[in-house]
C-alpha cells in the first residue's frame, strides 16, 4: 500500500497498474538472483526450458546424473542434457554459501533457505545419531521451490474474517493449493492494517517451522509484512507458539500446517489467551479433517470461527468454501 501511494504521489501514470508492473519486476529480479545460483550451464538450461513462462515456474529439481526437471503449473519439462556431480556439489556450495557450519545447521532440516525466500529441499544419505536425523551427505537431489506473493489476493476474505475483530480461522487445502500463499498475505494485511477498511494493524507472531511464509533469511524476513509482525523461523510449532505467547503477547498468531497432539495443546494455550489464530491444515475439504481426533476437537469446541476450503483447478488459491463454527457454509464457490 505504501509503495502504490509512493507511485501515485510522484505522478507515475496509473498507480496500481505501476505497482502491479513494478511488484513483477521485482519478482523477476529475485528469479534471476535465485538462477544466478545456479551453474551456468544449469542457469541456461533454465532459461531454454522455460523460455518466456518464467512467471509460472513453480519448482525447478535438480538430480545428479538426471535431467534438469522445470515443473510449471499444469506441465513439466525435462532438459536432455543430464546434471552433473560437478554442477550438483558447486550449486550446494553456492547455496551454502560454502560455510560448513550454516551447512550443517540446515540440514538437520532437509532444506536452505535464500535470499528471495526461495526454498530449495535436499536429499540424499540420512546421518543418524542414536536414531536422530543429524544431517544429510552426498547430496543428489535439489528441489527449488519458487517462492512468489500474491500480494492483495487475500483481502477478499476480510469481509468474512473480521468482525471489529480477527476471527480464528482454519484454512484447508491439499499440497499446492495455495494455503501458505494465504497465511502470508492475510499476515501482511493484519500486520499493516487498511485503512480503506478502517482496520488498524495488529501484533501478528509467525511460527514458521518450515521457513515458508516469511523466508526468512538469517532472521530476517524476505516477503512483505507491516511493522507489526514478529517471526520464529525453524521453530517447531508447539513450541513456537508458546514461545510466542509468552514472549511477544501477539493479538494474531499465523502457523502453517497443524496436526500434531501438541500442536493442538499449544492451539488451546493461544485461545485461553485471547489470541486469534490464522491457520492451516492439510486435507482435501472441511470433511475430511472431521476424521482426525485432534482437528475435530478443537472444531467441535468452536475454536475455529471461519474454515476456508482450498483447491488447486486451473490454478492454486481458488477457495470452494467458506464454513462458520456450526459448519454452515457462508459462501461457495471465490475464485
Amino acid at each position: 500500500m505504501i509503495l502504490r501511494a509512493f507511485l501515485i504521489f510522484f505522478g507515475l501514470s496509473n498507480g496500481l497498474y505501476s505497482y502491479k508492473c513494478f511488484e513483477k519486476d521485482l519478482w523477476r529480479h529475485l528469479l534471476e538472483n535465485l538462477l544466478a545460483m545456479l551453474p551456468e550451464r544449469l542457469a541456461a538450461l533454465v532459461h531454454r526450458l522455460a523460455a518466456e513462462q518464467l512467471n509460472i515456474v513453480e519448482e525447478i529439481r535438480i538430480r545428479t546424473n538426471r535431467p534438469l526437471e522445470i515443473a510449471f503449473r499444469e506441465e513439466v519439462r525435462f532438459s536432455n542434457e543430464v546434471v552433473t556431480a560437478e554442477e550438483a556439489e558447486q550449486f550446494l556450495g553456492k547455496i551454502s554459501q560454502f560455510s560448513f557450519y550454516m551447512l550443517d545447521e540446515q540440514l538437520r532440516r532437509g532444506y536452505i533457505t535464500v535470499a528471495g525466500g526461495h526454498r530449495i529441499g535436499l536429499a540424499g544419505k540420512v546421518v543418524l545419531d542414536a536414531g536422530q536425523v543429524k544431517g544429510l551427505r552426498g547430496i543428489s537431489s535439489f528441489n527449488i521451490r519458487i517462492a512468489r506473493e500474491q500480494i492483495g489476493v487475500a483481502e477478499r476474505l476480510v469481509p468474512y474474517l473480521y468482525k471489529k475483530n480477527w476471527l480464528s480461522t482454519l484454512i484447508v487445502g491439499a499440497p499446492q493449493t495455495g494455503k501458505t500463499t494465504y497465511l502470508r498475505d492475510l499476515a501482511r494485511f493484519i500486520s499493516q492494517g487498511n485503512l480503506n477498511h478502517r482496520i488498524a494493524a495488529k501484533k501478528v507472531g509467525i511460527v514458521d517451522e518450515r521457513s515458508e511464509i516469511a523466508g526468512c533469511v538469517n532472521g530476517i524476513p524476505q516477503m512483505t509484512f507491516g511493522h507489526r509482525v514478529d517471526v520464529l523461523d525453524a521453530c517447531p510449532k508447539a513450541e513456537g507458539m508458546m514461545m510466542m505467547i509468552r514472549s511477544m503477547s501477539p493479538d494474531v498468531l499465523v502457523v502453517d500446517e497443524i496436526g500434531r497432539a501438541e500442536d493442538v495443546q499449544a492451539i488451546m494455550e493461544a485461545v485461553n489467551a485471547g489470541i486469534a489464530l490464522i491457520i492451516s491444515v492439510h486435507g482435501n475439504d472441511f470433511n475430511e479433517i472431521l476424521r482426525r481426533p485432534s482437528i475435530k476437537s478443537i472444531i467441535e469446541n468452536g475454536n475455529f470461527k471461519r474454515i476456508i476450503e482450498l483447491q488447486r483447478q486451473k490454478k492454486p488459491g481458488v477457495i470452494t468454501n467458506i464454513y462458520d463454527e456450526e459448519g454452515r457454509r457462508l459462501r461457495r464457490p471465490l475464485s
